[in-house]
């Protein structure tokens, strides 16, 4: 993987800044008629002013882009909830996923029909539909079930298809072999129209059913228990999916045999549980915390200005009006530019703190990977070769014998042999290898070492350029935040005292050190 330079990553994240601070500043108009506990939204794909919205007791309509609603299905039985709303074959037909069953309108909602019932609760809780060329794909949480008779007749997939809680569907109608459904077990994919299918995707449960967040109050104890969340296609090149989970968003290029994370910056909980795919550039993903619109490697929220606890639900018109369903009713999105200049974003916000060089200097003497470290070892190393090597002996002769003789013969040991004293030698010699002038073996070492300290100061870097932007953005989205909203205003003040930890951690201390008014 190519490193950037220091001014490439100060130049791409100025870049970034600028994005931000001349992005759209998302204002929220509430059109839902104060109905509320919103599941779906359905917008007209000719006419924008047609809206259908799914509620805990049925589905409305609107023809005058939400000014005035009447109901046009009352869901009947105890549990009434529309769960999922998605046009047929052309816009005029309509499928109602609820907890009742799946209803149909051919007639733009005027009449409606119950054309699958299911056999227990568990079948009835209908999730989700789609309707393709060759039948109707239905979601339950029993199961997966189709029907190529316009809903006359269902037939249960095989294998776990055919008994796990079904989250999403995901097709391409052009492509017979672009069939995926997402369950809480994984994520499927048939060739042949439903009728077999193979995993792509495995799920890895959540440790004990408990995410890092709280539960989500109305979720399933079997959903709990899995990090599937959402699936979705992109609509311009079917080898593109997308996934969310509990880690965040994965995508695959290549109909789902590899996956990679994307990236979270951005992301305040990479929890995503929705995920709208209009094309590559165009992504959009809900979690716990509001909506993000995925943009250059990161991702922005939009939701700054709506004040919701949940967001079950996203739809973009053909005019790029957003529409979110939330537990409070039906919003839709309007844009303004910021007024300011882009020049005085980044003057007033990082005023009072270090700026991004001093920061990345700061992180690269901590960590001790500068490049004058390199440069002092190879000319260390040319160096070396003028220096003897110097080897010192030592000698200890213990063999000598030395002969008394005092020319009496009456005398003890006299005429003997005996041990003299011990014979120490020493020397010391010195020597040159002069070739080494011309090559040394210690510069192999000397460049492996360079290029893993290369590498490592090249993502030591990249952490400390996306963290410092991420928490200079996170400053921006916080002014914008309404007063009242005090959830949000604490979620980002949090999250920006974790990214200044994040960058003492990488500067040892240097960045709040020299902060003169920390944020």
């Amino acid at each position: 993987m190519k490193k950037l330079g220091i001014m490439g990553l100060v130049s791409c994240c100025i870049v970034g800044l600028l994005g931000v601070a001349a992005a759209a500043e998302v204002t929220w108009q509430d059109i839902g008629g104060g109905n509320t506990s919103i599941k779906a939204v359905l917008v007209h794909p000719q006419d924008p002013r047609i809206i259908y919205i799914g509620s805990s007791s049925g589905v409305l309509k609107s023809e005058d882009s939400g000014k005035a609603w009447r109901s046009v299905l009352t869901v009947g039985g105890q549990n009434r909830a529309v769960n999922f709303l998605g046009f047929g074959l052309n816009a005029d037909s309509i499928y109602a996923a609820t907890s009742a069953g799946l209803y149909y309108s051919a007639n733009n909602g005027k009449n409606w029909k119950r054309i699958f019932q299911g056999k227990n609760n568990l079948e009835k809780e209908c999730s989700v539909v789609a309707s393709l060329p060759y039948g109707i794909i239905l979601g339950t949480k029993a199961g997966l079930f189709l029907s190529t008779d316009r809903g006359r007749s269902w037939h249960k997939a095989r294998a776990s298809l055919g008994s796990s809680h079904i989250l999403a569907i995901a097709c391409y109608p052009k492509e017979a072999d672009s069939l995926y459904v997402a369950c809480v077990d994984g994520v499927f994919r048939s060739s042949d129209q439903g009728q077999n299918w193979e995993k792509i995707f495995v799920a890895r449960p959540t440790e004990d059913g408990l995410n890092e967040d709280e539960a989500i109050e109305d979720q399933d104890e079997e959903e709990r228990f899995s990090q599937i969340r959402y699936l979705c296609i992109d609509p311009q090149d079917p080898d593109i999916l997308y996934l969310a989970t509990e880690k965040g968003v994965y995508i695959s290029q290549d109909k789902g045999k590899s996956w990679k994370a994307m990236p979270s910056f951005g992301l305040l909980k990479r929890q995503v549980k929705f995920l709208l795919v209009l094309s590559k550039s165009d992504i959009y993903a809900v979690n716990r915390s509001g909506i993000f619109q995925y943009n250059q490697d990161r991702w922005e929220e939009l939701s700054l200005g709506l004040a919701v606890n949940e967001v079950r639900f996203l739809s973009l018109d053909k005019q790029n009006s957003l529409y979110a369903a939330t537990e409070k009713g039906l919003f839709k999105a309007e844009a303004k530019v910021y007024a300011n200049s882009k020049q005085s974003r980044l003057v007033i916000y990082p005023k009072n703190e270090p700026d991004i060089k001093k920061v990345q200097q700061a992180a690269i003497r901590y960590a001790e990977v500068g490049p004058e470290k390199i440069i002092k070892w190879r000319k260390q190393a040319a160096k070396k070769a003028w220096l003897p090597k110097v080897s010192a002996s030592l000698n200890r002769d213990i063999a000598d014998l030395w002969h008394w003789e005092s020319g009496s013969t009456t005398k003890a040991e006299d005429d003997a042999l005996r041990r003299g004293h011990d014979a120490i030698g020493w020397d010391v010699s010195l020597s040159w290898d002069l070739g080494e002038l011309i090559w040394n073996q210690d510069q192999t070492s000397i460049d492996v070492r360079s290029k893993l300290m290369v590498q490592l100061r090249g993502d030591i870097l990249d952490e400390v350029t996306k963290l410092y932007f991420e928490r200079l953005r996170l400053k921006i989205e916080l002014d914008n935040i309404p007063i009242g909203d005090n959830k949000k205003i604490a979620e980002k003040e949090l999250r920006i005292e974790e990214l200044t930890a994040s960058l003492d951690a990488l500067s040892g201390g240097y960045f709040s050190s020299t902060m003169s008014n920390p944020a």
